[in-house]
């Protein structure tokens, strides 16, 4: 934190409310993990296990992503032609909105359609705020301070979006009816747009990236282009950190996304549910996953600040991944090969460590990526990583253990994921052999 410590008074104050958007941008996306089975339950009246309800399950996780990772490229090139503040208030509006609408949703089509929308304005925000706050410290420790102690606080909207759900599930009946009905992650979605109102306010008055907008204004920046992701000083950097990207959301979107719809199937909770009407039945299970989802929460929130930690310690960025890629690889196929079918007590211990090696990953990227491109394409170049790799190749993992839970032995659903996650980090662990290592010192220009 001593890095911390020197910043400006406005440096803080750029920290402050960079926290509070990483924060937010995870509240939003995690809500789908807490909710999607109680609503499916509600709108499509489809029974958990069978191939109806994983078939959504899946197109609820993965037409999401797609489309938010098409998007979110778009949103990198306009944030390296337009600026970073202009899109980052822009696709702040847009998830705000759409997390506010979807709790009114009639159909699954329709909560499709909004938890897409809410995706596309999450994806264009991660790539404008890193590209933005690398940008403001010029300082390289500074820097790494800040990128990696800010995106430790998206492991806060996890928790905090675990906590709405449980006050929804246990104050619903007091709220005003929705539809007829008092269903907590109605409440739970509209709740969204309730963390974006302080960032609404005070973004649009935070500078815009100095090295960007003395670059536009001498006339002097180049337009970005995608193609110029695949020259040859760069093409290396653009395929490893794209696949590496997606190894990190595969683990994220192919097990442990799904641990919250694992947990009702453990023998002790179906022991408490045995007797009890389905709406008490209901209530028991959902608070059974939030409570194993904050155990997540908070191994992530160790992972991502572990890492900040580390990144101004370690010089290696390969040693660095691997101190969370190899432990990983060990540890999180054995979660759900055991803990996750057999043992409650032992799913938290275990999803702790198993949030805190994946979700350390992401906070790692934040810092890798704006090192290893030029300012005229490092939010394209960042988004390409992140949306392409991450959001469409990387989610489409949800997609794989819906698929695989089908074939599994009793329509195990962490039976798949344990697969899967066995598979991507191997993967991921392999290509970091090749991943470049960046330049020391100042941001390439």
């Amino acid at each position: 934190m001593s890095q911390l410590s020197r910043l400006t008074p406005l440096q803080w104050i750029v920290c402050v409310i960079a926290s509070i958007g990483f924060a937010f941008d995870i509240y939003e996306l995690l809500m789908l993990p807490l909710i999607v089975r109680p609503a499916l339950l509600d709108l499509a009246g489809v029974a958990p296990g069978t191939p109806d309800f994983e078939r959504w399950v899946g197109l609820l996780f993965f037409v999401p992503a797609l489309a938010g990772g098409l998007f979110g490229l778009l949103g990198g090139y306009l944030t390296d032609l337009w600026g970073r503040r202009r899109v980052l208030v822009g696709s702040i509006l847009l998830y705000a909105g759409s997390a506010f609408a979807a709790g009114f949703s009639t159909s699954v089509e329709m909560l499709l359609f909004f938890r897409t929308t809410t995706f596309i304005g999450v994806c264009v925000e991660f790539v404008a705020a890193v590209a933005w706050l690398a940008e403001l410290f010029p300082d390289s420790k500074q820097r790494e301070a800040a990128l990696g102690y800010t995106q430790a606080f998206s492991s806060f909207g996890g928790l905090m979006v675990t906590g709405m759900n449980l006050l929804a599930i246990y104050f619903a009946q007091s709220l005003p009816a929705i539809h007829g009905g008092h269903e907590a992650w109605r409440y739970t979605l509209i709740s969204g747009i309730l963390p974006a109102l302080p960032l609404i306010v005070i973004r649009p008055f935070l500078p815009e990236s100095p090295a960007w907008a003395a670059k536009k204004a001498a006339g002097e920046l180049k337009r970005p282009s995608i193609a110029a992701l695949f020259s040859p000083q760069l093409r290396r950097t653009t395929i490893v950190t794209t696949l590496m990207f997606a190894c990190s959301y595969g683990a994220a979107f192919g097990a442990l996304q799904h641990t919250p719809r694992i947990v009702p199937n453990l023998p002790q909770v179906r022991e408490i549910t045995a007797d009890k009407p389905v709406p008490e039945q209901k209530q028991i299970e959902q608070k059974a996953a939030a409570q194993v989802n904050a155990f997540q929460e908070f191994g992530g929130l160790a992972g991502r600040f572990l890492l900040a930690v580390l990144a101004v310690r370690i010089v290696s960025r390969r040693l660095l991944l691997r101190l969370f890629l190899v432990p990983g690889l060990v540890l999180i196929p054995l979660v759900y090969f055991y803990p996750a079918r057999y043992d409650l007590d032992l799913l938290k211990l275990g999803i702790f460590f198993a949030g805190l090696f994946t979700v350390a990953q992401f906070s790692f990227w934040g810092n890798y990526l704006p090192r290893v491109y030029p300012l005229h394409l490092r939010g394209t170049g960042e988004s390409f990583a992140a949306n392409i790799g991450g959001r469409m190749i990387g989610t489409s993992m949800a997609l794989v253990t819906t698929t695989l839970t089908t074939l599994m032995p009793g329509n195990s659903v962490a039976l798949a994921a344990c697969v899967v996650v066995l598979g991507v980090y191997s993967v991921g662990l392999v290509l970091s052999f090749f991943l470049p290592e960046p330049p020391e010192g100042a941001l390439p220009e």
